[in-house]
């Protein structure tokens, strides 16, 4: 294809791909509101960002091996319909219940969405032409991440309400869909035999949610503590789960996620790195917005601007390194640097607290923006340099899993240790006036209006005290990905679209030879 037409087929993929990013920065700038209109607590704040992830991580394998076998362009259609059959769903929730299920239809639409665009750019462009246009999808990432906290601040804050930081991607969707219909023309390579592993799909999705409900819920009042027996059942349960899923992708004939892909040396180091950066990328900074909001009381708009450092360090970094990584064909110094500026910028978030100079907030976000930026798309890409297109589907998918899943658990785990570290820190404040220390327990309601100006103001404290953290433990997790990217083989980019047969796994020989 020549450059004109793979911009004509990308307006469609990264309008696409915008809507679903878009409705995640809008919902987080708003989830204070939400959660404080249904009542709920900060366990749910951190389970409406999870249970999509959740079913984004689950739903991604299985449309990345889908698009290996059947037409990715109907596949992407598809994936749009059912982001908005979610999205419409969660802006008519009347409870947390109901928006969390709405929320899981979202995630398996945004799942779709988020594989097939890479497996779809991987399937048309050369890696070693591909950092430019990782490039414009950093940039497509960039300004949504921007525009959504502010487009959400102004909806919660406008007479539309809440409800309408749902509806809003509706539209953009549909323009989308017809976007699509109009400039992605993609040859479908046709299989016979097609077998899909839902067996293995559902023991990996069965196995992560165990684990993940256990880290929500323990070391909480009311709950189980870290070590007990109700602890021990979940993880063992998890990792029995895991452990059944592990031994049938090595046996079945069409695997969720092959082992032989996800074990070489590239891929799995890859995989690890994005399993650290989704906790650092989405979990902490997930509860950014809160901490604008709980505990500096700004408004959900003023909370959107000012999560633009962050953003506007993505969108440098991503297009940058993608435009040099083209020119000069070398991409491992750029994820390892941002792996650095990744430990450095969380490390330094780690020291606010309730009374911090924005600015100086600010700038340290900006550092893990360039972190960021220069991390999540040339990791796919380094990746996608080691596997035949045939397999490119899966090994893409098995990244944006990998690192989905990872910010799952990083919004569980931080929402946990948040929650746990505010109610501490809110129990000396309501001691030291003299409050029964039971009390405590209104900080996990977010309606703080609700509550007394006194209170209000221990429990505002404790959050932003509390926040610094969470960005600590991220930057240990950032720690994981900066040795696994220094570990990654500096393999050249290939100039062609396909791998040589002699350079695929054994296995993957194996199965385009019978194919042919």
């Amino acid at each position: 294809m020549t450059h004109k037409e793979i911009l004509e087929a990308l307006i469609g993929l990264l309008a696409a791909l915008f809507t679903a990013l878009l409705s995640t920065t809008i919902v987080a700038t708003a989830l204070p509101t939400i959660i404080g209109d249904l009542k709920g607590s900060q366990t749910a704040y951190a389970w409406v960002i999870t249970s999509a992830l959740l079913a984004n991580a689950a739903s991604t394998p299985i449309w990345g091996k889908l698009a290996d076998l059947f037409n990715k362009k109907v596949l992407v259609q598809s994936a749009i319909v059912i982001f908005v059959v979610g999205s419409i769903l969660a802006g008519f929730a009347h409870n947390v219940p109901v928006l969390l299920a709405a929320r899981v239809v979202q995630g398996i639409g945004m799942g779709g969405l988020t594989a097939l665009v890479v497996a779809i750019i991987g399937s048309i462009v050369s890696p070693r032409d591909r950092g430019r246009y990782s490039g414009y999808m950093g940039a497509v990432m960039a300004v949504s991440m921007s525009g959504g906290p502010i487009l959400g601040g102004v909806i919660v804050d406008s007479p539309l309400g809440w409800r309408w930081s749902f509806f809003v991607c509706v539209p953009l969707a549909v323009i989308a869909l017809f976007a699509l219909q109009r400039t992605l023309h993609i040859e479908t390579d046709r299989k016979d035999d097609v077998s899909i592993d839902w067996f293995g799909a559902l023991l990996l999705t069965a196995g992560v949610s165990i684990l993940l409900i256990w880290v929500s819920f323990a070391g909480k009042a009311g709950y189980y503590d870290w070590f007990s027996t109700q602890s021990a059942t979940y993880v063992g349960a998890g990792l029995a789960l895991l452990a059944a899923t592990v031994w049938v992708e090595s046996k079945v004939k069409a695997p969720i996620i092959p082992l032989k892909i996800v074990t070489e040396r590239t891929t799995g180091l890859a995989i690890i790195a994005s399993i650290a950066v989704g906790v650092g990328l989405f979990g902490a900074t997930t509860f950014l917005g809160q901490y604008f909001q709980t505990s500096r009381g700004f408004s959900p708009t003023t909370a959107g601007l000012l999560s633009i450092p962050l953003v506007a360090g993505m969108l440098v970094a991503s297009v940058a390194s993608g435009q040099l990584i083209t020119r000069f064909g070398q991409w491992k110094p750029f994820i390892v640097t941002g792996s650095i500026l990744l430990v450095i910028g969380f490390g330094l978030l780690g020291t606010i607290d309730h009374t911090t100079n924005l600015w100086t907030v600010g700038a340290m976000t900006a550092v893990v923006g360039l972190g960021t930026g220069m991390l999540m798309q040339n990791l796919v890409l380094a990746v996608q340099n080691t596997v035949g297109v045939h397999y490119i589907g899966t090994a893409s998918s098995s990244v944006a899993f990998f690192r989905t899943f990872g910010g799952a658990v990083g919004v569980s785990v931080l929402g946990s240790i948040l929650a746990t570290r505010v109610a501490d820190i809110s129990s000396a404040g309501f001691a030291k006036l003299g409050i029964d220390t039971s009390a405590a327990g209104s900080g996990a309601n977010l309606d703080l209006n609700a509550l007394p100006g006194p209170v209000q103001e221990i429990v505002r404290a404790a959050y932003g005290d509390a926040t610094g953290r969470i960005f600590f433990v991220a930057a240990l997790v950032a720690l994981v990905t900066l040795i696994a990217v220094v570990a990654i083989p500096n393999r050249p980019l290939r100039r062609t679209i396909d791998i040589a047969p002699e350079e695929e796994p054994t296995e993957d020989r194996d199965l385009v030879t019978a194919s042919a």
